[in-house]
């Protein structure tokens, strides 16, 4: 069945947002943690669904680019708008060269994470709280300024943390420039993270007991489950 899936055509869809995101798995094998590169759109009508499940290699720019090849051999012609994602350098390279035109939008929960490692416990609230208010400022011009405040207050003191954030200013503010209804939906990889938090409480019982094949057919199976509850993205009469 997944086989099948992955091999459809893709002619009549056009996808406005996709989020992308390499999830790991425990596996019975020499290579000890299974990657599977998931791409999840949303089309014109606000309806989200998967593009693909695929087997990959770490989140390598190879494994990525082969897969993106291959959805748009299989007819994606129009490019994503916006695609969603964390830090991992291999998906964005591999999406710029494969849809060049599409803007890149960092997750800002991953974001926020890799700073606050670099920070003292003591900081972590302050700084936690700082960062929201850049992502939930009312316009661009303000999240700017927040940026801006939040980089001249801590640099001092925290260099390789605001380095971190400075590093992806642009990408991290890149949602501001859709319909505000949407942001919610933009900012964070959250569409995949939390369809794959119930999928992992039925792969985690497995203890490491399954292979490769297994663990992407048990992925793609859960996945067309949850498929089935989501809803409409807000606002998605501005999606067109």
């Amino acid at each position: 069945e997944h086989e099948q899936w992955s091999q459809r055509r893709f002619e009549n869809k056009r996808y406005v947002y996709i989020w992308a995101d390499g999830v790991y798995f425990n596996i019975r094998s020499d290579d000890a943690r299974q990657c599977i590169l998931v791409i999840i759109g949303v089309t014109e009508q606000g309806r989200k669904e998967f593009v693909a499940i695929e087997d990959g290699y770490r989140e390598s720019e190879q494994s990525w680019t082969e897969l993106l090849v291959r959805v748009k051999e299989q007819g994606l012609i129009h490019s994503p708008k916006l695609a969603i994602g964390d830090g991992a350098l291999g998906f964005w390279k591999s999406l710029h060269k494969i849809f060049p035109q599409t803007k890149h939008q960092r997750c800002w929960v991953h974001k926020t994470a890799n700073v606050l490692n670099k920070l003292p416990k003591m900081v972590q609230p302050k700084v936690k709280q700082a960062l929201h208010e850049i992502w939930m400022a009312p316009t661009k011009k303000d999240a700017f300024e927040a940026f801006e405040t939040t980089i001249q207050a801590y640099s001092g003191k925290y260099p390789k943390a605001m380095e971190c954030l400075e590093k992806d200013k642009e990408q991290l503010l890149a949602f501001y420039d859709f319909p505000a209804p949407h942001w919610q939906h933009i900012r964070t990889s959250n569409p995949i993270e939390s369809t794959f938090a119930t999928v992992r409480l039925r792969t985690d019982k497995t203890r490491g007991c399954v292979a490769r094949r297994t663990i992407l057919a048990m992925v793609y199976k859960l996945g067309m489950s949850a498929e089935k509850k989501w809803q409409r993205l807000r606002g998605f009469k501005l999606l067109a």
